[in-house]
């Protein structure tokens, strides 16, 4: 799930385009996720980030949390890695395709729990989670702070926080992605708002792409923290 906000003003960032050179972004809601799921082709052998797959394919299964699930591929992905997943969207239809995605590949009908409703208002359980993931949630900086607050604090003792997004760079250095810079994400904005948290990892990571029918690359942030 996308939900982006009014822009601000430009991102003071030598380098890098002011708001009004790139555009100004919409409010998006769950009306236009819809809209944009029932579009997509549906894809069986649909993958995970590799920088998902990369960071938690070594941990141990467990309860784990996919904020901003989209049409499923991160929750599928676990639940074929044993985790017990709670998955949670507003887009219906985007949930819908995650169930069917599910059931091509064989994971089991209770092993993930699918939750319709909008992160502006869901509250996961405190401490009841070995992992949570945030996937290329790309908000404004209060929505995302509340966010990353609940998803810190729905981990339990020992677990991973693993959140990544598109790089405010990426709007100078990379292709693709948002092109408002209040919903990109920087690591040192990102790890200010997990204070009580282990910081494994923090970086800016290259991702190679496709953009305009040709090889390029995008840049992500990613962040990797545990609850001690």
């Amino acid at each position: 799930m996308i939900s982006i906000f009014q822009a601000g003003a430009s991102p003071g960032r030598v380098g890098l385009p002011t708001a009004r050179a790139i555009g100004q972004s919409d409010r998006v809601d769950c009306r236009r996720w819809d809209e944009k799921y029932a579009g997509i082709e549906f894809q069986p052998t649909l993958p995970p980030s590799s920088f998902v797959a990369a960071e938690l394919a070594g941990l141990r299964s467990g309860r784990a949390l996919d904020l901003a699930a989209g049409h499923g591929r991160h929750a599928v992905w676990l639940a074929e890695q044993g985790w017990q997943v709670t998955a949670v969207d507003f887009s219906r239809v985007g949930l819908d395709q995650a169930r069917r995605l599910s059931a091509a590949r064989g994971v089991d009908a209770g092993q993930v729990h699918w939750v319709v409703a909008d992160l502006e208002d869901y509250q996961p359980a405190r401490a009841a989670f070995d992992l949570v993931l945030v996937a290329y949630f790309q908000v404004g900086a209060v929505l995302r702070g509340k966010v990353l607050a609940g998803a810190a604090a729905a981990l339990a003792p020992g677990g991973t926080l693993l959140v990544v997004g598109h790089d405010l760079t990426n709007l100078a250095e990379g292709a693709g992605g948002p092109r408002y810079p209040e919903v990109l994400y920087t690591p040192e904005a990102i790890t200010a708002g997990l204070p009580g948290l282990r910081i494994v990892r923090a970086d800016r990571v290259r991702r190679p792409v496709e953009h305009e029918g040709a090889a390029a690359t995008a840049i992500d942030t990613l962040v990797r923290a545990e609850r001690t």
